[in-house]
């Protein structure tokens, strides 16, 4: 008989190294105290490392710089294709994906239709809010972002440069599903996003 901890050490070694891993990928190999045991010993003995609770990984290796662990970016979107879960990214984290701020924001803010929970990620936090479906119900990616970005910036507060770069993001969206997200916005909002539908 192949031990819980066997087969998960050889389920985790099949996969490539930076591959985020959860308890519940290994619930067929055992109950779920056997599984938590066998992900401890295994990084005890230095094969997987802990990212965040609940989480792990075995680290990509790079010759000049050692160990490379996921960014709290890619352990938000693991989370979100476990759970199945909608995440739209808010406040500065959504002003720093559309190139509006150059501050990597160590607190990652996302709206949810799953738990709200917070999660630690070495120096960042990701914290997941519970929304309205309204709010996740955006389409476009580019224009999720934007949306979100400005009510950060906020009403009348935004500079000439900031509407004119939000605007040419915009004008890659998908015009259909920017003509659908439009009318989820403020009003303040949807006269920034016309200038993109109607030049």
């Amino acid at each position: 008989m192949q031990s819980v901890e066997y087969k998960i050490e050889k389920t985790i070694k099949s996969k490539p190294k930076g591959h985020l891993l959860f308890p519940d990928d290994f619930s067929h190999r055992g109950s779920a105290e056997s599984v938590r045991k066998a992900l401890q010993s295994l990084k005890e003995k230095g094969l997987i490392k802990t990212v965040a609770y609940g989480i792990y990984v075995r680290p990509v290796i790079d010759k000049y710089i050692g160990e490379v662990l996921p960014s709290a970016e890619e352990v938000v979107k693991a989370i979100a294709k476990r759970d199945k879960i909608r995440l739209v990214p808010t406040g500065v984290y959504a002003l720093h994906a559309l190139g509006l701020s150059t501050q990597i924001p160590l607190k990652l803010v996302f709206l949810t239709d799953g738990a709200p929970r917070v999660i630690k990620v070495g120096k960042r936090t990701i914290k997941l809010k519970k929304a309205t479906p309204k709010s996740l119900k955006a389409k476009g990616k580019i224009s999720a972002l934007a949306i979100q970005a400005l009510r950060e910036i906020g009403k009348d507060k935004a500079t000439d440069e900031e509407i004119n770069k939000i605007v040419k993001l915009l004008k890659e969206e998908n015009p259909s599903d920017l003509k659908y997200d439009i009318v989820l916005a403020p009003e303040w909002i949807k006269k920034i996003i016309k200038q993109a539908i109607n030049e």
